[in-house]
C-alpha cells in the first residue's frame, strides 16, 4: 500500500492509492535542498494532508536510493521499494488508514488539498 498524489487530472479504478490528482508538483519538481535531504538514510519524513481545517499526519523515511525525477507522480510507500516516483519509503499509513471526511472531502472536484512534507 502507497500514499499517491498525481499530476494527471483524472483517475482510473486502479488508482486506488491516489489521494491527489490535478497536483502541482511531483517529484522532479521538489527543491534540490529538499531532494538532499530526503536522500538521507538518517531522515524522517514528516508529512501532513491538509483539507480546510482537516489535517492528516504521517510518516515515513528518506534513503540514498531515492532517485525523485518522475516528473507526474510523488509516491509515499511502507515497503522499501524505490524508483523515479517514490518520495520516502517505510511509511506508517497508507491510504486506506485515511479519515473517511478527508477522503469525502478530496473527492469534490473544487476541494484542494495541501502535501506539507518536513524532513529531520
Amino acid at each position: 500500500m502507497t500514499i499517491e498524489i498525481t499530476k494527471d487530472k483524472n483517475l482510473t479504478p486502479r488508482g486506488d492509492c491516489i489521494i491527489g490528482v490535478n497536483a502541482s508538483k511531483a517529484c522532479y519538481d521538489l527543491p534540490d535542498a529538499l531532494k538532499r535531504l530526503l536522500k538521507n538514510e538518517n531522515s524522517v519524513v514528516k508529512m501532513s494532508i491538509m483539507v480546510n481545517s482537516k489535517k492528516y499526519d504521517f510518516a515515513a523515511y528518506g534513503s540514498p536510493s531515492l532517485i525523485l525525477t518522475h516528473k507526474h507522480d510523488i509516491v509515499i510507500r511502507r515497503s522499501h521499494f524505490v524508483c523515479p516516483r517514490t518520495l520516502a519509503i517505510k511509511c506508517d499509513k497508507a491510504s486506506n488508514s485515511l479519515p473517511k471526511d478527508i477522503v469525502q472531502m478530496l473527492k469534490e472536484p473544487d476541494r484542494k488539498g495541501v502535501l506539507l512534507i518536513s524532513v529531520e
